[in-house]
């Protein structure tokens, strides 16, 4: 929906959705709104609370043309993928998987939470790469929490997850030109300013209450910015956002199931691929979630 006032562009409201048992809520893409620099996917995993046994299960799937990046807020997950990478994630540490030409992985509940149970909460970006870097060899990488800096001021506190925060830059490659993801946690009555050096801007709102340029907004909201001047977040309440930026995207892209291109043709031709086994595997995991039928694209 649109919104009135000189910064704010566009408030968009995600629904819940219930898949198996496990609310998740997407905020991109959205109607109206496709994109907010190379973010192309927008998830808010739970928060879900799991009894003793249970977890999230997510089978083998591909990927072609982004790159996603896991960040937990609470629990934990078991990244699996076909370049044989194993790597739990833990909240705070980043996982980013460049799919480039295709990637197949997993994510599972580890064992040990799925003993004891907890809750479950994160969120889960997907960036497509640069139309030159479209079909690079898929990579793995992951960054333990500590890693990630962290800019403080007055009543907020904020890292810096990918491309720079303040003058501070993220340890995290970035294979997709000028962008920036960072949370950031604000207390009661503090402010941060997020600059204009991003044509694309905007702020998840994970908990809590904010107010830009007089006007108030709650929880589980993505908050599109305009272009062209700096922003000041106030806090109402205690709050938590991320924020999303970059340079439009150099074209434009299909987003069909897990896969990400320049053109019709590729996505049909790694369905194909997928569904005829050409996809490598992962390593005595012989489950996969079966390929969607194509519709219009």
């Amino acid at each position: 929906m649109s919104a009135s006032g000189a910064a704010v562009e566009m408030l968009i409201v995600p629904p819940m959705r219930d898949i198996g048992g496990f609310g998740v809520r997407r905020a991109l893409p959205a109607p109206g709104r496709r994109s907010i620099g190379p973010f192309v996917f927008l998830d808010e995993m739970g928060p879900a609370d799991f009894a003793p046994g249970a977890g999230m299960d997510v089978r083998p799937h591909p990927h072609i043309g982004l790159a996603t990046l896991t960040y937990l807020l609470d629990g934990a997950l078991f990244h699996r993928d076909s370049l044989r990478n194993d790597q739990e994630i833990a909240p705070g540490a980043v996982n980013l998987m460049v799919a480039g030409r295709g990637i197949v992985h997993s994510e599972r509940a580890p064992r040990h939470f799925r003993m004891s149970g907890g809750r479950m909460a994160g969120l889960q970006f997907w960036l497509a790469l640069p139309q030159a870097q479209a079909e690079i060899a898929p990579s793995f990488s992951h960054y333990d929490a500590g890693r990630i800096p962290v800019v403080a001021g007055d009543g907020f506190r904020a890292r810096a997850v990918i491309g720079a925060l303040d003058d501070v830059a993220a340890p995290v490659d970035n294979p997709f030109g000028p962008c920036a993801l960072a949370e950031i946690a604000l207390e009661a009555g503090g402010a941060y300013e997020i600059r204009r050096q991003y044509e694309e801007r905007a702020v998840y709102l994970i908990s809590g209450v904010i107010e830009i340029e007089g006007q108030v907004f709650a929880d589980k909201s993505l908050i599109v910015l305009k272009p062209g001047a700096d922003v000041a977040l106030r806090a109402r309440t205690d709050a938590r956002v991320a924020l999303v930026a970059g340079d439009p995207l150099d074209g434009p892209r299909f987003l069909w199931w897990n896969f990400v291109a320049s053109s019709r043709e590729r996505i049909v031709a790694a369905r194909e691929d997928w569904i005829a086994g050409r996809f490598p595997g992962i390593e005595g995991d012989a489950d996969f979630i079966p390929a969607p039928e194509l519709k219009a694209l």
